[in-house]
């Protein structure tokens, strides 16, 4: 009978965590080595700023941002195209019992960071988060 291994719950996120970044890597190994052959993604050059996991490890959200002005659109459309041959890439470089079915999605980190560093540039904030002697004294 198999031993069957019972992880606590910070085990397992921790082990949720490294898979995920192992795909992150693979992945980014992928598309800097243009081994994907599709026009699209060969012609940009995309970073893969993270992949989120699934607890049961089954599932990878892997969240990919073009740089030097590519579309987004057309990239996460020619990633999607090409998911068979990259989730084949990952599984072969991975030792997991299974394959991570993969999708993508656009990075809308950096977009969502330019908007609070615009709010936070704003004199009413700048106002309320400096130290405004007139406003200390009412």
């Amino acid at each position: 009978m198999a031993k069957r291994q019972d992880f606590t719950a910070e085990q397992h996120s921790v082990r949720v965590l490294k898979v995920g970044e192992r795909v992150r890597h693979i992945l980014s190994e992928l598309l800097a080595r243009q081994e994907v052959h599709d026009e699209t993604v060969s012609a940009a050059n995309i970073a893969v700023t993270e992949v989120r996991m699934t607890p049961d490890l089954r599932n990878a959200t892997a969240y990919v941002k073009p740089l030097l002005g590519a579309d987004e659109d057309d990239v996460v459309t020619a990633l999607r195209q090409n998911t068979a041959f990259l989730q084949r890439e990952v599984a072969r470089r991975l030792s997991l019992k299974f394959a991570p079915r993969l999708t993508f999605r656009k990075d809308e980190s950096f977009a969502e960071a330019d908007r609070i560093e615009a709010l936070l540039r704003d004199p009413k904030v700048a106002r309320d988060l400096g130290d405004d002697p007139e406003g200390d004294e009412a």
